[in-house]
């Protein structure tokens, strides 16, 4: 009998959270790693903020935060998704995973995934060539290509232009006016007004650019620099949607797990 695949999925943010998602609910022990503190905007679909909080919930799956990567064993037998501070992937040389998933999303290979790190390797994005740091790229540019699985070549450069909602990109994005510590004035769910405090950076307000629902805030006490992203407004005033998984995070965790499927001959082999 073969055992259940392990899958290290590489950042926690709400798009790995749809990635370790789809991956958990189609029957894999999942772990996620992320940085110490991670700057996840979306915190209420993210499994990152177990980091912050011990444990946290998505669309009913459970994910705990442990120390140690045996921890991991422990909580996969109570139906529990581990989470662990590993910005470097020590885990995955530890617990050697059937699958890895970069899903950091950062536009480019900032942990230096690579293809001999597991029987498959899976990165979500730009900055990945097929064949040299993975086995297959999902596409995760809004559009045509949102979610499809790359058997060569690489992902779309980022356009650094956020995708449209309800007609806004930009607008949308509420970004740090000053350096300093951040901290929320409201909650994620909150429904905002043009020019309505939302946090102050420092002794800096930050005022909402547009109306709408107040959909991701990066967690309060956080350094952010000028510019930074900290903040996403809804335009559609849609409160169901700060607490679910995105439309784009299921599509790209939809595509993670057709090329690991498409490829489990590779990883059944070392179950």
């Amino acid at each position: 009998m073969r055992s259940i695949p392990i899958a290290v999925v590489r950042g926690a943010g709400d798009l790995g959270t749809g990635v370790a998602f789809r991956l958990w609910k189609a029957g894999f022990r999942v772990l996620c790693i992320d940085i110490e503190k991670p700057l996840v905007i979306r915190r209420m679909v993210a499994f990152a903020s177990a980091l912050y909080a011990g444990r946290m919930v998505v669309e009913g799956v459970s994910a705990t935060r442990i120390s140690f990567v045996d921890e991991a064993h422990y909580l996969w037998q109570r139906d529990t998704l581990p989470v662990l501070a590993d910005p470097v992937g020590r885990c995955i040389d530890v617990l050697k995973p059937q699958v890895v998933v970069d899903a950091i999303m950062a536009k480019r290979n900032i942990a230096d995934t690579h293809i001999a790190q597991a029987p498959v390797v899976i990165a979500c994005g730009p900055g990945f060539e097929v064949g040299v740091h993975c086995h297959a790229a999902i596409e995760t540019n809004r559009g045509h290509d949102l979610g499809r699985v790359l058997w060569n070549g690489k992902a779309e450069p980022n356009s650094g232009v956020p995708g449209k909602v309800d007609g806004e990109d930009n607008k949308r994005i509420v970004r740090a006016p000053v350096s300093g510590l951040m901290y929320g004035r409201k909650a994620i769910g909150d429904m905002v007004k043009v020019g309505q405090p939302i946090a102050s950076v420092g002794t800096t307000v930050v005022e909402a650019p547009l109306a709408g629902v107040l959909r991701g805030l990066i967690h309060d006490g956080l350094e952010v620099s000028f510019g930074m992203k900290i903040g996403d407004i809804d335009p559609r005033g849609v409160q169901r949607h700060c607490f679910t998984i995105s439309d784009k995070a299921l599509a790209i965790g939809g595509g993670v797990l057709e090329a690991v499927m498409t490829m489990r001959g590779k990883w059944e082999d070392k179950s």
